[in-house]
């Protein structure tokens, strides 16, 4: 069937179900998503081809446009007609909780032809009933057998450590009733399905991990919880995911091929991001507990299976624990050398981020003789457990012991492999140069000293390991272009110059003009003048919270900013103002439409993540108090880096990176306060430069089409 008549047929699957929803408004904007979509997937060359044609499409869609609607129907009526399969990534939760418990039901009940949907966990959401089964036949206490990372600091409770006991005991009865929900069939092994969330060190303990698992080889694998959901899985016409898993599956075929399977990447402004971080790598020079178990559990595989190890390793291990303790020693020295401290002292956090990305010669030498001792112990660790799988194979009768040992191996994996990634890097050196850095960080008494590395242009990874595989994808998302251009976006996710890109806004339904305002107070304090700025700014916004009848979000750059508003509350306002991490989000947001429903006035003081993703309509929100332009200075290691390495070729990093990212946030952050066709609300900003600099300019040119007022700060510094 021709690319036209597929784009026809989905297309027109997408009008049935729309003309089909109840309450159903005809939305100009979310037909033209919808009609891209169709044309962009449909061009796709799938499967085996000499000459695949590739399609992508870039779609921004302001609010209340109906982006799921659009591509889900769309894409879902067009794989069905070619017989293959969606992918549907996301970034956060709560849009896969919405497209698994609201979206695709309702899609299923409409479309003409049925299809499956499922939601893709990584393994580690799973439980191993095998290690489970060990610790509740050993009273709920690892016995060393699972537990290779125990040097992070104990659990809290109550705002203090809980002692050995308590949280010995917090442990078995966890892995006991873990156990009999599972015998009962009452529970399916997923950690989001138990009614109360583990702590993270006691289900890491249980969880199910790729380097701990022999598969098929395991006596548990026929009823493996992380299998059966893989199962469910490949029967899926529609599988949903998340960003951080597609990048980390990528040639793993624990999900569909991505040259044969339609993509669509919601919330995709974040994709740049999450490529950084999976493409990452750190070790711990501090915590080295771990290093003392891997030769006594080598020594104790090879024994109880007449195995040989190969290299001696006692004796490496032995070389790399010292490696790594000199390492730390030279790292705290320079960390701490940089902030005037000293060992003596007892240290403090700090980060030293090497210039250019060159590592200082004195740390050459020991890098070099860590990556190759740690290289050698996981070629030994790696061919041991060939070795453990091939008993199981030959000897099903101790399939179980095998298991046993292949997962107390594997534990240790994970590290090791970081040890190696991460030193690797640290001597890599190229025309690009990497982020690589030292962090000395404390916490309840411990002191941890890391080593990190890190890529710095999040598209030439996308391009080289994500782009070179898909075949038709759709980003998309409401904040895709910055400064009215899709152009930074593009080059963040390495699709710049891409021929197989095309890249489309479709406007919100709202009417800016008519249903919203925006104000741009003129403080006297320039914001660069931190403290005068804060002050002046804090006492203007005072004055407009008495204003204030219903519910409103006041969006901070800083914890510190936001510390001195709060200190600033009069006590009329104490009890109208919730403030971000007081109290949990879902609490802080419940009492918050509590209060609005009940008529009383209430207003969340939040920073940057209630500034995204946050749904508030109606009388929810309908003011949005911007307290400065959310400039994000390039701080973080990785974003000093790149601003470095772009002014060492003669390129400006705050006009291709700062403004460009501010531009982008400024659009999220406004657009909390329009959420519906019927919304009314209004936008405060107390950041002059917004109308008073060309940069400020090209911002509110990429804003939607609010009404613009300016007025003079009534404050007094």
């Amino acid at each position: 069937m021709s690319s036209d008549r597929l784009a026809d047929l989905s297309l027109a699957a997408f009008e049935k179900v729309v003309g089909a929803t109840p309450g159903f408004r005809p939305r100009l904007g979310q037909h033209e998503m919808a009609a891209c979509v169709a044309a962009t997937l449909a061009q796709a060359d799938l499967g085996e081809h000499p000459t695949p044609t590739k399609a992508i499409a870039v779609i921004q869609a302001g609010t209340g446009v109906g982006k799921s609607a659009a591509y889900a129907s769309t894409a879902v009526a067009l794989a069905l007609e070619r017989k293959t399969r969606v992918l549907i990534s996301t970034a956060t939760v709560a849009l896969q909780e919405q497209l698994m418990s609201k979206d695709l039901p309702a899609l299923a009940q409409t479309m003409d032809k049925p299809f499956v949907f499922a939601l893709a966990k990584g393994r580690g959401r799973y439980v191993c009933k095998l290690k489970l089964e060990r610790l509740v036949g050993n009273g709920g206490t690892a016995d060393d057998l699972f537990d290779a990372d125990n040097d992070a600091p104990a659990p809290q409770k109550f705002g203090s450590v809980l002692s050995q006991e308590e949280a010995e005991e917090r442990r078995i009865h966890l892995y006991e009733s873990m156990a009999t929900l599972l015998a009962t069939n009452s529970w399916d092994g997923d950690r989001d399905t138990l009614a109360d969330a583990p702590d993270p060190r006691d289900w890491s303990t249980v969880a199910a991990e790729r380097h701990t698992c022999t598969v098929r080889h395991c006596p548990r694998f026929r009823d493996c919880s992380y299998y059966e959901a893989r199962t469910r899985l490949a029967e899926a016409n529609v599988i949903v995911a998340n960003h951080d898993l597609v990048l980390a599956s990528l040639g793993m075929k624990t999900l569909p091929d991505l040259d044969n399977c339609l993509v669509i990447f919601d919330e995709g402004h974040h994709l740049p991001a999450v490529a950084l971080d999976q493409f990452s790598s750190s070790m711990d020079m501090s915590n080295l507990r771990w290093l003392d178990k891997l030769p006594k559990i080598v020594a104790e595989v090879s024994s109880a299976l007449h195995l040989h190890a190969g290299e001696d390793v006692a004796t490496v291990t032995s070389q790399l624990k010292g490696a790594l303790t000199q390492l730390a020693r030279m790292a705290m020295d320079l960390v701490w050398g940089q902030t005037g401290q000293n060992a003596d002292d007892g240290g403090k956090d700090g980060t030293l981020r090497f210039a250019h990305g060159v590592l200082p010669e004195a740390l050459t030498e020991p890098v070099s003789q860590i990556h190759a001792q740690s290289l050698g112990l996981s070629k030994a660790l790696e061919a041991l457990g060939l070795e453990v799988k091939a008993v199981a194979k030959e000897d099903p009768s101790q399939a179980t012991l095998c298991a046993q040992l292949y997962a107390k191996m594997g534990a240790l994996a994970p590290r090791l492999n970081g040890v190696v990634s991460t030193a690797s890097l640290l001597l890599e050196h190229g025309p690009q140069p990497l982020a690589k850095w030292l962090q000395a960080e404390s916490e309840h008494g411990y002191l941890t000293m890391t080593a990190h590395a890190c890529p710095i242009v999040p598209g030439d990874l996308l391009r080289q390991f994500l782009w070179s595989q898909v075949r038709g994808a759709v980003l998309t998302s409401a904040s895709l272009t910055s400064c009215g251009s899709f152009d930074y976006f593009l080059h963040e996710a390495g699709l710049i110059n891409n021929p197989n890109v095309q890249a489309l806004e479709v406007a919100s339904p709202f009417d800016y003009n008519r249903q919203g305002l925006l104000t741009v107070v003129h403080t006297t304090a320039d914001p660069k003048q931190a403290d005068a700025y804060t002050r002046e700014m804090v006492a203007e916004l005072m004055k407009d919270l008495t204003q204030v009848e219903t519910g409103a979000l006041v969006l901070f750059t800083s914890r510190a900013q936001m510390r001195v508003a709060t200190d600033a509350l009069p006590a009329s306002l104490m009890e109208v103002v919730l403030v971000q991490g007081t109290q949990s989000r879902a609490r802080l947001l419940a009492s918050h439409m509590a209060r609005v429903e009940a008529g009383f006035p209430s207003v969340i003081f939040g920073m940057q993540s209630f500034g995204e993703g946050l749904d508030l309509p109606g009388k929810l929100c309908d003011t949005v108090f911007i307290t400065k332009l959310p400039f994000a200075p390039p701080s973080e290691p990785v974003d000093e880096a790149r601003a470095e390495w772009l002014r060492s070729v003669g390129r400006d990093p705050f006009n291709e990176l700062v403004i460009p990212a501010t531009g982008i946030k400024l659009l999220q952050w406004t657009g909390r306060a329009i959420r519906t066709e019927d919304d009314h609300a209004a936008v405060i900003c107390y950041d002059k430069r917004l109308t008073q600099t060309a940069y400020g300019k090209r911002m509110l040119n990429g804003l939607p089409p609010y009404r613009v007022e300016q007025r003079k700060s009534r404050g007094i510094i």
